[in-house]
């Protein structure tokens, strides 16, 4: 009987918690009590929906494969370059930041960072690229990092069950993406997840479909996955020595600034001047919440990213061991079809593969099956895959 009066005041304290969200939070903010899972769960517990989700997020083993995922730069013995998983650390700790001061949910925005990049195969953006030529040409969609991590997290963890996450946190996952430059974002909300899963196949049909989060904290997150990104990669650029500081463009540095901490402050602080979340106890004119920059960062910004673009994500030395990644990519993928055709059943000792739910097992085509298996990967296991079938691996240097 103790027991049961230990968990009635815990449930007690969080229906505080709950209602002291009323409080705090901007009108405009998503409420836990809002949470929304596409499977009901009958165990009731103390954490509020967000947290869980975090939690759950953390505790996946796609989480754990970000230890060994290229950020940027592939291949370099210098212990202090971006991995992925600093990244999506950065992208948590400065949207919170955001939320905190616009009183938003930091719960959502911790849930919907850390989620955001899980899909991400081995080598980045480049390991996307090769990975979506062999989907295609396996008569699969185009591969997308973003459509992958909810795959993940809603589908392939725990034996096929995924984490029944959140529609929110799922929505801010698949719509972080977005590479097209926007002074603000404003929600375009989706309150089911038979409309969320409508936005997935939308995208799968043509990658250029455009999606905005449906709540404010994923537009956060969003937003903070360029302002965490942008200025890291320079220092990682000048220290590698593709270049110097002083080719910053000297309008970017005048306004933002020449240094990765400088450049995040100014970013950050605009951002917060600049949206349009209402405070708590007030309400904004409907349809006027945005978060978003001023005219004159968000052009600084996009110069930036320009910069970036043709200076480091798109120099000649940072792309030097991806013809030889493609060639493994191909040869991998072809090797693992090969096997699952010989075999007729999934790879063994192939974690990912074998360990999945029937229903899993028989409705997948293998080349699905074989691109859900390397999308997990990490660098060091694909090259060591690669190696294992004869490839010609490219070296660390």
């Amino acid at each position: 009987m103790q027991g049961a009066a230990d968990h009635q005041a815990l449930f007690s304290r969080l229906d505080l918690l709950n209602a002291d969200e009323e409080r705090r939070f901007s009108p405009a903010a998503t409420f836990s009590r809002q949470g929304i899972r596409r499977h009901s769960e009958e165990k009731i517990g103390y954490r509020q929906q967000f947290a869980l989700d975090a939690d759950r997020i953390l505790h996946s083993r796609a989480y754990a494969r970000y230890i060994d995922k290229t950020q940027v730069f592939s291949l370099i013995e210098n212990d202090h370059i971006t991995h992925r998983v600093l990244h999506v650390q950065l992208v948590s700790r400065v949207a919170r930041t955001i939320g905190r001061f616009l009183q938003l949910n930091e719960d959502l925005i911790e849930a919907i960072a850390l989620g955001h990049d899980i899909g991400h195969p081995p080598f980045g953006h480049e390991g996307e690229r090769f990975l979506s030529e062999l989907c295609q040409e396996h008569g699969l969609p185009a591969f997308q990092h973003n459509v992958q991590s909810v795959r993940f997290l809603d589908r392939l963890e725990r034996k096929g069950r995924g984490w029944n996450l959140t529609l929110q946190t799922l929505d801010g996952i698949l719509c972080h993406d977005g590479e097209s430059h926007a002074k603000d974002l404003r929600p375009d909300p989706a309150t089911t997840f038979r409309g969320f899963d409508a936005r997935i196949a939308a995208k799968q049909a043509n990658p250029q479909y455009p999606l905005t989060p449906s709540t404010l904290e994923g537009c956060v997150v969003r937003q903070a996955d360029t302002i965490s990104y942008i200025g890291r990669d320079i220092e990682d650029a000048i220290v590698l020595g593709l270049i110097r500081r002083e080719d910053i463009p000297s309008r970017c540095r005048n306004i933002l600034g020449d240094t990765n901490g400088t450049i995040v402050y100014r970013l950050v602080t605009d951002l917060l001047a600049a949206s349009s979340v209402p405070a708590p106890q007030e309400q904004g004119p409907p349809g006027t919440v945005a978060i978003g920059f001023s005219e004159e960062i968000a052009e600084a910004l996009g110069e930036l990213k320009a910069f970036n673009y043709q200076r480091i994500y798109l120099a000649p030395e940072t792309r030097e061991p991806f013809p030889l990644i493609r060639d493994c990519y191909s040869a991998l993928f072809d090797s693992y079809l090969k096997q699952l055709d010989r075999e007729q059943h999934p790879l063994s000792r192939v974690d990912l593969m074998s360990d999945m739910d029937q229903e899993y097992l028989e409705s997948q085509p293998p080349a699905a099956m074989v691109s859900d298996f390397m999308a997990g990967m990490t660098d060091d296991f694909f090259l060591r895959q690669a190696a294992a079938i004869g490839c010609t691996v490219p070296l660390k240097k």
